[in-house]
């Protein structure tokens, strides 16, 4: 049977089991639940701290799991998972901050303190960037109030808004560490039973998310014009209509520009123009 880490809690967790949902498997319905069985499609969910899902899976305890990029990289397990498949939510950016005016980039934190909850990440970011004598100061949680205390010079922290850190008098500075947003994960070089059929379910939400279904009639003679418009993922589909001058087309489009694109038809010609949410899709 499959095992997969899910978070239990935080930002990531309902969005994780929406998704999974969306897949086709069955979630929790109890908060409290730390264990639940999908025994249809021969899967057993373990929902734990988001923190520590990539030890349970870069150790070989568990086979996949979701968990944040940010999360992945600080555990230091690349040598027992890696990344599958960015999930698109949970977006954020891991920053240098400090109080307004001490620093303007990276290099002058040399020989400095600087406090994160992500120490793990921030040593390994320093050493790639050649930026020695760095202090890292390890912290549970509340950074920002590691330079009021005296206990670093500047911190390093996922934000997602920034609103936290200006409201304790600190400002960003310097370019993103990374660039972070849940992820699927999985051990190096095994792939057990379900863990493929897993991942192209998760690819169908992703695309069927992006993308709706669009229908339309245009006369047949301006049918390759609208094509160019509505190609699809690999190209439309084309059907007779009674009418022998007119045809049906049927093709999927990116959500986030289907009113531009009926607009686009509507001035080339076409009429009838519906669209429809995509649920489930397999590509």
């Amino acid at each position: 049977m499959l095992r997969v880490a899910v978070p239990n809690k935080g930002a990531l967790s309902e969005a994780a089991m929406a998704m999974l949902s969306e897949a086709g498997y069955v979630q929790r319905r109890d908060k409290r639940d730390l264990v639940m069985v999908d025994e249809e499609n021969g899967v057993e969910f373990f929902y734990l701290r988001p923190r520590d899902i990539a030890v349970y899976v870069g150790s070989g305890t568990l086979d996949i799991g979701i968990t944040g990029r940010d999360l992945f990289q600080d555990a230091r397990v690349d040598h027992g998972a890696e990344e599958i498949l960015g999930l698109g939510f949970g977006q954020s950016t891991f920053r240098l901050a400090a109080p307004q005016g001490s620093f303007s980039s990276a290099e002058e934190l040399a020989g400095r303190r600087v406090a994160t909850s992500y120490d793990g990440l921030l040593a390994h970011w320093f050493t790639t960037q050649g930026i020695e004598d760095v202090e890292v100061v390890h912290l549970d949680g509340a950074v920002e109030t590691a330079v009021r205390l005296d206990v670093a010079d500047a911190i390093a922290d996922v934000v997602e808004t920034g609103n936290t850190l200006k409201a304790a008098g600190m400002e960003m500075f310097g370019e993103p560490i990374m660039r972070s947003e849940a992820i699927l994960i999985s051990r190096h070089g095994e792939r057990p039973v379900g863990i493929d059929r897993l991942i192209r379910r998760i690819q169908g939400v992703l695309v069927a998310r992006r993308y709706v279904m669009m229908d339309y009639d245009i006369r047949r003679e301006l049918l390759d014009q609208a094509a160019a418009i509505t190609p699809g993922l690999e190209s439309p589909t084309v059907s007779p209509l009674a009418d022998e001058d007119w045809v049906a087309v049927r093709s999927m489009v990116p959500s986030g520009r289907t009113n531009q694109l009926m607009d686009e038809l509507y001035e080339l010609g076409a009429r009838a123009i519906l669209v429809s949410s995509i649920h489930a899709c397999r590509v």
